[in-house]
């Protein structure tokens, strides 16, 4: 049978207006009004923390410090920073206080770094090392092994740093009570 268009789809004036329905590209849920779903933006970010979540919330100490107060034209403090109420709380800058700080941080990364090389030590050399630092007689050019030289580089280095950590501290501490 051949039809005509025209006669087929004969509307006279009037044109058909027929609504074009969309579905939802990331579907629904039975009985939740579309309102309520998250809108792609929000799909996309839930994505990207489960993927970069555990990275991102790893701590990093920012290359500038802390905050740093907003000095003026005349280089004086204004905002927050220059408050009485700030300098009663926190004090004036300490010097020692800041270098053990600083300090703090060497200890830490030097006690990682000790992790690591004992980790390729057995425990025994390890029990054995640390009973001959303890002694000062004990000289670590004597050892021969790398990783014993620098178990026994490290661990005379975190003592030293943690020996001027509480000189620095006690010398801060005398100092405010001094004041």
């Amino acid at each position: 049978m051949n039809y005509d268009m025209d006669e087929r789809f004969d509307y006279g004036d009037r044109l058909p207006i027929v609504p074009v329905e969309r579905d939802q590209s990331y579907g629904g849920v039975p009985g939740l009004p579309d309102e309520e779903l998250a809108d792609p933006a929000e799909l996309e970010r839930q994505a990207m923390i489960a993927d970069w979540g555990p990275i991102l919330s790893l701590p990093v100490k920012s290359v500038y410090g802390g905050f740093r107060p907003a000095l003026d034209e005349f280089g004086h403090i204004e905002g927050a920073f220059g408050t009485v109420d700030f300098e009663r709380l926190h004090g004036p800058f300490d010097k020692a206080r800041y270098k053990a700080d600083k300090l703090e941080e060497d200890v830490r990364d030097a006690v990682i770094t000790l992790g690591i090389i004992s980790a390729r030590l057995p425990a025994e050399s390890v029990n054995s090392l640390q009973e001959r630092l303890r002694d000062d007689s004990f000289d670590i050019d004597d050892l021969e092994g790398a990783d014993e030289y620098g178990f026994a580089r490290f661990y005379t280095r975190i003592k030293r740093l943690r020996s001027e950590i509480r000189e620095l501290r006690q010398f801060s501490w005398e100092h405010r009570n001094a004041e």
